[in-house]
């Protein structure tokens, strides 16, 4: 009975958090698509979602304007969250892309514990995983206690808002971070598009590759971070039945605790944008320096994206 107990918990760890990883508590409870969120979230006109059954946080980056007022290209890049859980008619939905490549940020604990990405035929995922800082391993311990007070004492006074600025500090600081967004760039620069990015909750390490990427195609930083903002919108209904399924089982008596580590917010961005003035001295530095990308892969990506 305590195994079993163990691995009721595990899969309720499963639908909470790593860099916001929130798949469904279970088949049966895997949230449907909604657009209740965006009464609360409008969304710009310019994004284009991509409606699917099995993942909520699927879309399109073109559109956006550049401050020189040209504008990125729909249908070349795309940014999600998790595709483990993807119906069949997802694939049909995907397939009509014509993605040339899928890169996965997960890490392989990740992928072993949620699944493999569900593609279309003959298109395989790209392994480039981004490490979470200990963000799993705090979030497995205080639901897996099932104890109010010890969850407070991981979670609360503010700690897990911490947690998530070191997280984004990290993407800057680490190395290892670096070489895989790098490598994302280089990939559109260099013609593997139409390609599509994700981890689990498309929300944290996609969210930081999106503004990257919108902000090396001159897109204005008020519209990247807007762009980052909208996985709050779109993952607002599917982490509010996490939330009361935590609830209703037991596990936690008050998991709006986890708010912080489901949702996006600027001062997220903020502090490894900070950390990008501290190492680099600005955006353009941490492009050159940090990622080491030099002007022919910039130029590429903006001729490929930019019209």
């Amino acid at each position: 009975m305590r195994a079993l107990h163990l691995r009721r918990a595990t899969a309720l760890v499963t639908a909470t958090v790593v860099l916001g990883g929130l798949p469904a508590l279970t088949a049966a409870a895997a949230p449907a698509r909604s657009t209740a969120s965006a009464t609360h979230h409008p969304r710009p006109t310019e994004v284009r979602p991509v409606p699917l059954q099995g993942a909520v946080n699927v879309r399109d980056l073109g559109g956006y304007r550049t401050d020189r007022g040209r504008q990125v290209r729909h249908g070349q890049v795309f940014r999600g969250d998790a595709l483990g859980r993807l119906t069949d008619g997802d694939l049909a939905a995907l397939a009509a892309l014509d993605l040339r490549t899928v890169l996965d940020f997960r890490t392989p604990e990740e992928v072993a514990r949620d699944g493999a990405d569900r593609l279309p035929a003959g298109l395989n995922p790209t392994a480039r995983p981004v490490a979470d800082l200990g963000l799993y391993a705090t979030t497995t311990a205080a639901i897996g206690s099932k104890d109010p007070v010890k969850q407070r004492e991981l979670l609360g006074d503010g700690k897990a808002e911490r947690l998530m600025r070191d997280i984004y500090r990290t993407f800057v600081t680490d190395r290892d971070s670096r070489r895989q967004f790098a490598a994302t760039l280089r990939d559109v620069a260099t013609g593997r598009a139409p390609l599509l990015f994700h981890c689990t909750s498309g929300k944290d390490r996609t969210g930081w590759m999106g503004y990257l990427l919108l902000r090396a195609l001159d897109v204005p930083s008020p519209a990247a971070e807007r762009d980052y903002l909208l996985s709050n919108a779109f993952r607002a209904e599917a982490d509010r039945r996490v939330r009361e399924g935590l609830r209703q089982s037991g596990y936690m008596e008050d998991p709006e605790l986890l708010v912080p580590l489901q949702e996006v917010r600027a001062d997220y961005l903020g502090a490894a944008l900070d950390q990008i003035r501290r190492d680099y001295g600005g955006f353009h530095g941490y492009l050159t320096k940090g990622l080491g990308l030099d002007a022919r892969t910039l130029a590429g990506l903006r001729a490929r994206l930019v019209r």
